[in-house]
């Protein structure tokens, strides 16, 4: 990340400008919790400057150099405070590095959040003058009144007409408080329940409304207001939604319900594991779906769906696969170019609540640490289909279902034992081939969805083919994904 606007010669200028209040200077550089105080003080511009603030790492208070020598782990370090979900909602920062003949300087820079009160695990810090505070309940309060004029996402918006009789309180009391405030302030706390609710986002004072976040969160009928916020579930006896349906369940009410409900269905009705030879003589276990990866998924289409649809979720099971699809595409900054690399949050609200819940471990590392799940139990690669509009899906495949083929294994002498294998599939196989081979030779810019339609069998068989053409040498793609074409080799 790179600081907006700033270099060398601004920050030298800023180094002995010591009567700025918008500069915190430290020689530490591993107390995090100071950096992330700094970070949540700054995001919240009580005084209202609509200025930046600066946080330089390497500097002693009198703006002289400490000889700090900035390594790439400190700065990814750094960088990693905005998305370790300590600091909700997440701040608007960037880092970057000046270096000069006494040492390097770690600038910080942080933008005044749209979204007060920025919380540090559960405290809200502001700047007092030079110094930091935690913020009283009058500060607080600024900080609400504030945000009410930056309204923009559909889970910040009021439900209007619907008051606290339209949410269960007592899940709000007892279960979601004590996890998103610091248990001393939250003893201390003494506000009405519709001021604790307006902190956390979850009420409108200025329209005395329940917002749609927190509706969904913790309302009493959800569904009344808000039509599709619901998860449809349905296993299938084959490999297309024309087979005939074996399991269904709606998972509906608010979203403690649903999360909760959803984390137990993954583990008992969802993820399989079965014995399978490693060697002539060992097994070994195998889940069908590593149980992380489909719950990280899952709550992923919960954080970022669109709402306003009527549209449900879709989680869907086939013979092979698990299919998840949910109303709205990619959103904000997030671009088919920059996916996963880059995330932007359609409903930054139900993001920070989700995070609180403990349903989500880090922003922005999801799909990361799915992919290496994956491959660590032996899945294919998901397939991520985000380039349609309006919506978003994923496929995982299943590991047992590929198993089912036998493959040689190793005898424990070396020697390779072969397993009996179906004709019949080895004829599809090659005919398959043969076929991806002729539509490429009368277009060379197919796609393998359009493939799969063609043959009617699923992108996985197509991929899979596709691999093994790959290695027999008998086709290459030139190109990119998008915008490239097939070619046959000779």
């Amino acid at each position: 990340m790179s600081v907006i606007g700033l270099n060398k010669e601004k920050v030298q200028a800023m180094l002995v400008d010591l009567e700025s209040e918008q500069i915190e200077r430290t020689t530490s550089t591993t107390d995090t919790s100071k950096f992330a105080q700094a970070i949540c003080a700054f995001s919240n511009d009580l005084s209202n400057t609509a200025k930046n603030g600066y946080l330089f790492i390497g500097v002693y208070d009198n703006g002289t150099l400490s000889g700090l020598k900035a390594s790439d782990r400190l700065l990814q370090s750094l960088g990693g405070l905005r998305s370790d979900g300590n600091i909700l909602p997440q701040p608007i920062m960037s880092v970057s590095v000046f270096s000069f003949v006494h040492g390097d300087v770690i600038v910080i820079e942080i933008q005044p959040s749209p979204f007060p009160p920025v919380r540090y695990k559960g405290k809200t810090w502001i700047r007092v003058g030079p110094r930091k505070a935690v913020a009283n309940d009058m500060e607080e309060r600024i900080l609400i009144e504030r945000r009410a004029s930056n309204v923009s996402t559909f889970d910040v918006r009021p439900s209007l007409g619907l008051g606290l009789d339209s949410i269960n309180q007592k899940l709000f009391t007892e279960n979601y408080l004590p996890q998103a405030i610091d248990s001393d302030l939250l003893a201390d706390d003494h506000r009405e329940l519709t001021e604790k609710l307006a902190s956390l986002r979850f009420f409108s004072p200025n329209y005395s409304a329940i917002t749609n976040a927190g509706l969904l969160l913790f309302g009493n009928e959800v569904e009344r207001y808000i039509p599709g916020a619901y998860i449809q579930y349905v296993k299938f006896d084959g490999l297309t939604e024309a087979d005939d349906p074996i399991n269904e369940k709606k998972f509906s009410g608010n979203l403690v319900h649903i999360l909760s409900e959803l984390d137990s269905f993954l583990e008992y009705a969802i993820v399989q594991q079965k014995p399978v030879p490693v060697t002539a003589l060992k097994e070994k276990k195998q889940f069908n779906f590593p149980k992380w990866a489909i719950r990280e998924l899952l709550m992923n289409s919960v954080m970022h769906r669109d709402y306003e649809s009527n549209a449900p979720i879709k989680f869907y099971q086939y013979k092979d696969r698990i299919e998840i699809i949910n109303p709205g595409g990619l959103y904000g900054n997030a671009r088919p170019e920059n996916f996963p690399n880059v995330n932007d949050y359609r409903n930054p609200v139900i993001a920070e609540a989700m995070k609180v819940l403990g349903y989500v471990n880090r922003f922005n590392r999801g799909i990361a640490r799915v992919k290496k799940e994956l491959a660590d139990n032996g899945n294919s690669e998901a397939i991520f289909d985000y380039k349609k509009i309006g919506m978003f899906g994923v496929t995982v495949f299943d590991a047992l279902y590929k198993l089912t083929v036998p493959e040689d294994i190793v005898h424990e002498s070396g020697e390779t034992v072969k397993l009996p294998s179906e004709k019949s599939s080895q004829k599809s196989s090659q005919k398959s081939s043969q076929k991806i081979l002729q539509l490429v030779q009368e277009n060379s810019v197919i796609t393998t969805t359009e493939m799969a339609d063609k043959l009617n069998i699923t992108r996985r068989a197509i991929a899979k083919q596709i691999e093994k053409l790959k290695r027999e040498g008998k086709l290459k793609r030139i190109g990119p994904d998008k915008g490239g074409r097939w070619e046959i080799s000779r």
